[in-house]
């Protein structure tokens, strides 16, 4: 795995690095030897934050932890990433074509028993177009964490959502 590894209001140290490879690369028994792994730490007032991003073939393996304590971030973030790996194996359908950034200890090991996705309830709702501002007033009148509509500007579905921060996020589909 190559790591790249930026601070931001934070020195990256040598124990800092040492620690993120160390710790971070305990999952390299899942990815090939020339996988990317992008870790930003960072730093405000007393939060420390590890963001850890793996590209792997169309898809984006990424986990974000904050604490008080960049090293139990690191180690949160590590444990976050192998989960995810272990549910990610069961949805790759076809091991030879998706399959090429991972080793093969990770495609022919045993699958644990683990919960599977079940979905309890469906909504159907109006959709009518608006402008992203509009839908976030719209989330917070239902007290949701994100809300589906057509962009007034785009005329495609869009999703506004409720960020970390008491701050808004829109995700567009890429054309």
């Amino acid at each position: 795995m190559r790591f790249t590894i930026i601070g931001r209001n934070i020195e990256v140290t040598p124990g800092l690095k040492t620690a993120v490879e160390d710790k971070i690369g305990k999952l390299d028994k899942f990815f090939q030897e020339d996988t990317e792994v992008h870790v930003t730490l960072s730093v405000e007032k007393d939060r420390q934050k590890i963001e850890v991003t793996i590209p792997v073939k169309g898809n984006i393996i990424r986990s974000e932890q904050v604490s008080n304590d960049m090293y139990v971030s690191i180690d949160l973030v590590e444990e976050v990433i192998e989960r995810q790996m272990v549910k990610y194996r069961k949805k790759l359908v076809d091991k030879h074509q998706a399959a090429s950034p991972f080793t093969d200890f990770y495609m022919e090991a045993e699958e644990e028993e683990e919960d599977e996705v079940k979905i309890v309830r469906t909504k159907k709702f109006d959709i009518k177009p608006m402008y992203p501002e509009d839908a976030c007033v719209q989330m917070d009148l239902l007290g949701h964490n994100f809300y589906v509509f057509i962009n007034a500007e785009t005329d495609q579905v869009n999703v506004v959502y409720k960020r970390k921060g008491g701050t808004f996020g829109l995700i567009e589909p890429e054309v």
